[in-house]
């Protein structure tokens, strides 16, 4: 075991902010607010699973400083900016009100801010859906040595690998939805679109910029751990991805209360325990013992993109979401053990077909046959 890597230091961060967020819960709402909070904690984390994987492939990249940065600072960012001041700002811009508006309006008539949040839905959508995609066509544009489906890994790279290919991608997505979508969301799914391709335009050439300062290779594999400049880009990049996740979570929180304290401690539960989970993995080394989980995590990202583009015309449930993620994350975990058996069986079968091996069994073979004789 990696050092550092036991799971009651890793876990003891996650652990009090659940502590934390359920007597606030029972502040909040006495007994019945803190069954609520611990209710979305545990929906959290059950729907968010897979994040840790798809984080993990970003957060083996940094170096120590920066894995505890993420598990600390990253928890409060993602508790404050992702769960809560994210959507504020959402209601602010949509409904066209001041931040302090948007504020009282969330305490003080939640079920008109949930309303609000929901009409903004087809546009958040629209952004996170095409920011992982593009994320996945990073992923599946690149030549690599080990392919979890051979027939649509090898021909992917061949078509995506051209300058432009991926955005123009984008750009024909957002037209096509421009021209579909009913006119009252057009200009809400439209700007998503493009935001979404912007804001990850604007990332990637940034992680261009430092990880060929730090001897990265840009890639989910780099040559050196990176630091410095180069950490701090992936540690907002990671905090991005956060905020995308993140979106259908405080979206489903609203089916089980409309407290907007309660949606925010309940969810900060399952960010801080996703975060634990993400180091754990990056330290215990579960990337490089299970091969195929980094492929599971940018099918479970592609998939994801495709279910919240198709949101900006019909809805999809929750449960849908929750289960895809689950369900590749765990193929990609169940065939890389497969995997391992199989070149384990193979090593040994060629190991025993070598000529050494048959020597040696020949020698074992006649000082077997000298102790008989000598008995």
């Amino acid at each position: 075991m990696t050092r550092g890597a036991s799971g009651p230091r890793i876990f003891g961060f996650a652990h009090a902010v659940a502590v934390c967020a359920l007597v606030g819960g029972y502040l909040v709402g006495r007994t019945q607010g803190l069954v609520v909070v611990a209710l979305l904690g545990v929906l959290e984390i059950a729907v968010s699973f897979d994040n840790a994987i798809v984080n993990a492939t970003v957060l083996a990249r940094m170096n120590r400083y920066w894995q505890r940065m993420f598990l600390t600072v990253g928890v409060l960012i993602a508790a404050i900016g992702m769960r809560l001041v994210l959507p504020l700002v959402i209601v602010a811009i949509g409904a066209r009100l001041t931040p302090w508006h948007a504020v009282d309006l969330a305490y003080a008539n939640p079920t008109r801010y949930h309303d609000l949040l929901l009409a903004a839905q087809p546009g958040i959508a629209a952004y996170g859906g095409i920011f992982l995609l593009m994320i996945a066509i990073a992923f599946f544009r690149e030549e690599r040595e080990v392919h979890w489906w051979p027939l649509i890994e090898r021909r992917l790279p061949s078509l995506l690998d051209h300058r432009g290919v991926p955005q123009l991608i984008a750009l024909l997505f957002t037209a096509v939805a421009g021209l579909t979508v009913p006119g009252d969301v057009r200009e809400k799914v439209v700007l998503g679109c493009l935001f979404g391709l912007l804001c990850h335009q604007a990332v990637k050439l940034l992680s261009d910029r430092v990880a060929d300062a730090a001897d990265a290779d840009g890639a989910s594999r780099p040559r050196a751990t990176v630091e410095g400049r180069a950490a701090l880009l992936l540690f907002i990049y990671l905090e991005l991805l956060d905020a995308t996740f993140s979106m259908d979570s405080v979206m489903g929180g609203f089916s089980v209360t409309v407290n907007i304290a309660l949606i925010t401690l309940g969810l900060a539960i399952g960010a801080g325990y996703i975060r634990a989970l993400t180091v754990y993995v990056v330290r215990r080394g579960t990337l490089e013992q299970y091969r195929y989980l980094e492929h599971g995590a940018y099918y479970s990202i592609a998939l994801l993109a495709v279910l919240l583009l198709w949101e900006i015309w019909r809805d999809v449930p929750d449960w849908i979401t929750a289960c895809t993620g689950a369900v590749v994350i765990t193929a990609a975990w169940l065939t890389s053990i497969w995997a391992a058996k199989r070149q384990l069986r193979r090593e040994a079968e060629r190991h025993a077909d070598s000529p050494d091996a048959e020597i040696q069994h020949f020698v074992s073979q006649k000082a077997e046959a000298r102790n008989k004789d000598a008995a």
